[in-house]
This record gives C-alpha cells, sequence and structure tokens, in this order.
C-alpha cells in the first residue's frame, strides 16, 4: 500500500479524541457556511421585497431552480466529503489528492452545461411555473444573469466538500463570509441605483450575488494554488479514470438524485400553489421556504459534520464512536428543532413581515410558516440520519425514503388544495415530513445492527 503523508498538518483526525468537541468545531462553521448562503437569498428578499411581492414572486421562482442546480452539485460535493474522508481515515493521501481532482473535473463540466441551458432557454425553463406575464418576464431576466454565475456556484459547492472531506470546514465558512458581506452591500445599489449606477430592480440581485460568488471562487483557487495548500496542489482538470469517477458516481447519485427530485416536487408544489394562491401562493412558499432555512441549514451543516466524522471513524473500524456522534447530534437538532417549531407557530406573520411588508403577502406567510412549523422537528431527524447513512457509504436508504415520500406530495397537495385551498399544500408538505423523519430512523436502527 502506498501512502503521502505531505501536508498531514492541514487535516483533522477524528478518529480520536472528545466527540462531542470535534462534532461542533466541525459543525459550527458548516453551519455558517449554510446561513451564509441562505443569507444571500435573504438579503436579496428583503431589499426585493420593497420592490413588491410580485418581484418577490419573480426571484422566488428562479431560486427554485437554483435550488434543483444546487442538487445537481451535490454530486461533486457529497462525493468529495466522503472519498476523501474515507480516504484520509485509511490513510491513502494519493487517492484523497485524485479523487479531488475527479469531483472536480465533474463539477467544471456540469457547471457549464447548466450555464448554457439557463441562458439559452430562460423562457422555456421559467413558463412552468404559470406566473402572470409580467412576473414572468422579471423572473426570465433575473435568469439570464444568474445563469452566469453557476459554475460558480457548482466549483464553491465542490471546494467546499474537498476542504469538508479533510476537517477543514473552517476555510468555506471565512471565503463565503466575505461573499456576504460583500453581497450585502452590492444589492441596494444595484437594486435601486445610486450616483452613476443605474437602478436595475431585481436584475441588480442578480448581478450582486454573480460578482460575490465570483470573488468567493477566486478566493477558493488562490488558497488551493498556494505552495503548501491543502492535498498539495491537485489539478482542477484531469482525464477521468474509470474506477474514481465510478465510485463517484456511486456516491453522490444518490444523494444528488434525492436533492434533485426533492427540488422538482417543490417545483410542481410551487405550481399548484399559484394555482390555487396566485402570486402570494408562489411568495409563501419561496419566501417562507428561505425562512424555514434556520433548521434546514442548521440540520445539514450537523448532518454533514456528522458524515464526515463517521466517514473517518468508519474507515478506521470505530463504529462506536460514530454512533456516539449521531446521538449527540440528534440531541442537539431536537432541542432547536423545538425552538423554531414554537416561534413558526407562535409568531409567523410577524417573522415573514420582516421580508414584506405587505399585509395580504406576511398573512398568507404566516399561515405557511404555522403548518410548516409542526413538522421541523421531523425534518431535522430526517437529516441527521441521513449525514449517519452518509458517512457509512450508504447513500442509497435515505434516496429511497425521500424519494417514494416526497412524490407523494404531489397528489396529496392536489387533493387538500381542492378543499383547503393553498393551505392545503402547505399540509401536504408537514405530514410526509413527518413520515420520511420517522422511516429514516428506522430504517438506520435496523441496518447499524451489523456493524460492530
Amino acid at each position: 500500500m502506498t501512502t503521502d503523508k505531505q501536508n498531514t498538518s492541514t487535516i483533522r483526525d477524528f478518529t480520536q479524541g472528545g466527540i462531542f468537541r470535534q462534532l461542533i468545531k466541525l459543525a459550527m462553521p458548516l453551519m455558517a457556511v449554510s446561513f451564509i448562503q441562505m443569507a444571500y437569498n435573504m438579503v436579496d428578499i428583503i431589499w426585493i421585497g420593497r420592490l413588491g411581492s410580485k418581484s418577490v414572486a419573480a426571484v422566488g421562482t428562479v431560486g427554485m431552480l437554483m435550488w434543483m442546480m444546487n442538487s445537481f452539485a451535490l454530486l461533486s460535493k457529497v462525493s468529495a466529503e466522503v472519498s476523501i474522508g474515507q480516504s484520509i481515515g485509511a490513510k491513502r493521501m494519493d487517492k484523497a489528492m485524485l479523487y479531488a481532482s475527479h469531483t472536480t473535473t465533474i463539477a467544471i463540466i456540469m457547471g457549464l452545461v447548466f450555464a448554457i441551458f439557463f441562458f439559452i432557454f430562460p423562457q422555456l425553463t421559467i413558463s412552468f411555473f404559470r406566473l402572470e406575464i409580467d412576473i414572468t418576464l422579471e423572473a426570465v431576466n433575473y435568469l439570464k444573469i444568474i445563469s452566469f454565475g453557476v459554475p460558480f456556484m457548482f466549483l464553491i459547492l465542490n471546494f467546499s466538500g474537498i476542504y469538508i472531506g479533510t476537517g477543514r470546514s473552517d476555510t468555506p465558512f471565512y471565503f463565503n463570509a466575505i461573499g456576504l458581506v460583500l453581497n450585502i452591500v452590492l444589492d441596494p445599489l444595484f437594486i435601486f441605483g445610486f450616483g452613476f449606477i443605474p437602478k436595475m430592480g431585481s436584475q441588480g440581485a442578480a448581478l450582486a450575488t454573480t460578482l460575490s460568488q465570483l470573488v468567493v471562487l477566486i478566493l477558493f483557487v488562490r488558497h488551493l494554488r498556494k505552495k503548501n495548500g491543502i492535498l498539495s496542489q491537485f489539478s482542477f482538470w484531469v482525464k477521468l479514470r474509470k474506477s474514481y469517477t465510478l465510485n463517484i458516481l456511486k456516491l453522490g447519485v444518490p444523494v444528488a438524485a434525492m436533492n434533485v427530485y426533492f427540488s422538482i416536487i417543490n417545483m410542481n408544489l410551487t405550481r399548484i400553489a399559484s394555482i390555487h394562491g396566485g402570486h402570494l401562493g408562489v411568495t409563501s412558499q419561496t419566501t417562507g421556504g428561505q425562512i424555514e432555512g434556520i433548521t434546514w441549514n442548521t440540520s445539514t451543516g450537523f448532518a454533514t459534520a456528522l458524515g464526515s466524522f463517521v466517514a473517518q471513524n468508519f474507515a478506521a473500524g470505530k463504529m462506536n464512536r460514530a454512533r456516539h456522534a449521531y446521538r449527540y447530534t440528534l440531541i442537539a437538532m431536537m432541542v432547536l428543532g423545538l425552538a423554531v417549531t414554537a416561534s413558526f407557530m407562535l409568531f409567523g406573520s410577524e417573522i415573514f413581515s420582516v421580508f414584506i411588508p405587505e399585509k395580504a403577502a406576511y398573512i398568507a406567510g404566516g399561515d405557511y410558516l404555522f403548518i410548516i412549523g409542526i413538522s421541523q422537528i421531523f425534518m431535522m431527524l430526517e437529516l441527521t440520519t441521513q449525514g449517519m447513512f452518509n458517512g457509512v457509504g450508504k447513500t442509497t436508504p435515505p434516496a429511497i425514503v425521500s424519494i417514494a415520500f416526497n412524490t407523494l406530495r404531489i397528489p396529496l397537495a392536489i387533493f387538500l388544495a381542492l378543499s383547503m385551498g393553498v393551505n392545503g399544500v402547505w399540509w401536504a408538505i408537514t405530514i410526509t415530513s413527518i413520515i420520511k423523519g420517522v422511516c429514516s430512523a428506522v430504517w438506520y436502527y435496523f441496518l447499524q445492527r451489523k456493524y460492530k
């Protein structure tokens, strides 16, 4: 067996030491990165909300498309996290470098394909949501600009996965924080205009986001290209080897497929919400979904940290440490879930009004948060368990659970909306979230019994 001990000082070993302390140390930057990514959209919505609920609906529909795109990007990101983490746990730095090169090459290819498609066919893509003509036109113009930043987003997520796989989740946090600050500064300047900068409305928000993402990508590349950079300056572009590519697909496709399908389901739910609730239905779901990111991104951050932690310990034959990490993570998520549920159910309209001051919009949004709030604990249970599955390389079970019950949302939403209006769509989401959380935990309980 060949080994490579170069740059081991940049790698974190999770196979020994305090479990909870290591989880927190790894998860906090990941959560911060998730919140930063959420804050990009939040900042946009806060400023665009001043333009009116129709502009929020236009940007929100493009946000759904970006969600789908980011789901495809998980193929390279999650593969990098798991394959590099397991390679490090097995003391195979040479393999870790090759996996980093392969996931980066795949990310470049996918990013360019999506960018070209969104730029050439924006009208075709946006027409799916059946929006009003003026909202559709605004969404099309927004998508054309944001498409230039799509390759940046793919590479940023991939590089983040590489750093996470090596245990260095703090670096993506720093770089994304810089991008957020820049976006906060540029948003009002480009949206409302200032001095020689013309007023661009929602298109200004797209330009601000694209420029901010470009800066973040440049920071990643510069850091990776340093002489003593992480994983010894691995190549960004390589000829794909069959064995490495197949393993990347094996690890990444189930997770990506699950999330892509999830995003497609939500795009269909947005379409149903548009039919039964007009642009206020779209605004409630898209903006409410961003607010719900409080629990989603926290859970995702901990789940990603758990996956990286478990990957190393699983490869090192220390499954008991992995089980303890899972229990610690669940306890932390349940406490937070209860707090968020109470906030959404008691103060939903007040929370929503911070983003969109129109009365009709924040009343409708309050209904959304109240209903969705019921399922927050179960959503966090599902995501945490998914992190455990990912860490042991079993990415298929959570994909099956997610795909099966997300599919159920469409007919259930259509059925409930006929009698309850747009709120029936929100109840469909909540009911299926509860089922997914329970099924994921039960499946893992039976799976883990075969690991010593």
